[in-house]
């Protein structure tokens, strides 16, 4: 059934409203994971690498692919999330990441 809607969705196809993509199943299971772990939020970075560790990045393409379907999730209402405090990004050296929950 999953192979099928992957085939449909790349085909042009629209998905049924409320079909999850693979990538996006991978998303919500690794947020869950991190959330039993204590981690409240995570960022794209992240959950990338908390996939590609667990499916040895079979799902994960493109990291562009990643924040496609983290834009898709929220505005779907799966998760909410916000941008970090610019000062916590300066500190470390680094551009401010936007962090995402459940």
């Amino acid at each position: 059934m999953i192979n099928e809607q992957i085939y449909a969705y790349y085909l042009g196809v629209r998905r049924k409203p409320g079909a999850l993509l693979p990538l996006e199943i991978s998303i919500l299971e690794t947020a869950i994971d991190l959330r039993r772990r204590g981690e409240d939020e995570f960022h794209g970075f992240s959950v990338a690498r908390e996939i590609a560790e667990r499916e040895e990045a079979r799902t994960l393409t493109a990291h562009g692919t990643l924040y496609r379907a983290l834009g898709r999730m929220e505005r779907a209402g799966l998760l909410e999330s916000r941008w970090e405090d610019p000062a916590i990004a300066a500190a470390e050296g680094r551009p401010r990441r936007r962090l995402y929950h459940l």
